[in-house]
């Protein structure tokens, strides 16, 4: 009988090639690296590829990065944990994120808490307890929430809000106030917005409106409106500031760094179509040859 290996029908070593599945166990001594390197299937085989690409493509001098976020990601910790240390360590020039994880975010710079709980719960009895629910995490409404909000609404009335602006600048001016916040009462690096200040990162939200954060910028126009004191509040957010700027930054890192760029899309919505439309910004509303050229180079 004949011997069958990958060697005996043509064409079937190119599918055989790869690393032989026999990892070693996992032990204490197991470092991450070694850990990430020894996934080989499935989801695991995924999160290797997407580690790779990470320190292969993304973390190149030359290549600059956009994140996107978009779900309830900043409420259940993924800005300590995950998106400040991406920030600190280089792997993030530029963010676009929903307003409200930017809202959520503000918890954390003002030490206001939240908890993991269940998703099987009554929400009638969390009504009547003053408990606020995303899914499984839970927080006081009262003194998370509204709290929260007073903060904002004390932080948006200052002089340096007093003009019309993008989200970017808005972010920049938010982000300062809670850097210092977190410095002063010792709380380490829990704030997304403030870590994005300290290193310099553009945050932008494509939709300003839908969240508490535009709903309280709305809300004290209103007010302002209504008992006359609208010459005192001037703040507006411009959200075609935030088109230019964006592209703008595409345009600089590929015309002029000459370099590439790169996304990390978490999450889908606006913010990822916020941040990929920055290319045909460029070429089709634009109709800026040069990068055209370069992108037909590379």
């Amino acid at each position: 009988m004949e011997k069958h290996n990958k060697m005996s029908c043509p064409g079937k070593a190119k599918y055989l090639s790869g690393k032989r599945i026999l990892p070693e166990p996992i032990s204490q001594k197991t470092s991450i690296e070694k850990l990430v390197d020894s996934m080989d299937a499935y989801n695991g085989g995924r999160l290797r590829a997407a580690c790779h690409l990470l320190r292969d493509r993304y973390s190149k001098a030359d290549v600059t990065v956009g994140l996107s976020l978009a779900g309830a990601l900043t409420p259940a910790g993924l800005g300590p944990s995950t998106i400040i240390p991406l920030m600190n360590h280089g792997f993030v020039d530029w963010i676009t994120a929903t307003g409200a994880n930017m809202y959520h975010d503000i918890h954390y710079a003002f030490n206001l808490p939240m908890f993991r709980g269940s998703h099987n719960v009554n929400d009638a009895d969390l009504r009547d307890k003053g408990v606020t629910r995303i899914y499984d995490i839970l927080f006081d409404y009262e003194d998370v929430l509204m709290e929260t909000d007073r903060r904002l609404r004390e932080i948006l009335v200052r002089p340096e809000f007093q003009k019309e602006m993008g989200t970017r600048e808005f972010y920049y001016l938010l982000g300062k106030i809670l850097s210092e916040h977190e410095k002063k009462n010792k709380l380490g690096q829990v704030s997304v917005l403030a870590a994005a200040y300290r290193n310099g990162i553009p945050v932008f939200t494509s939709s300003p409106g839908d969240s508490t954060i535009g709903m309280n910028v709305a809300g004290l126009e209103l007010l302002a409106e209504a008992s006359d004191l609208l010459d005192k509040f001037k703040l507006k957010i411009n959200s075609s500031i935030d088109v230019n700027d964006s592209t703008a930054i595409i345009l600089n890192a590929k015309n002029y760094e000459k370099g590439k760029t790169g996304v990390i899309l978490i999450g889908g919505g606006s913010p990822k179509n916020f941040m990929l439309q920055t290319e045909p910004q460029i070429q089709e509303v634009l109709m800026i040859p040069e990068l055209a050229r370069i992108m037909i180079s590379t």
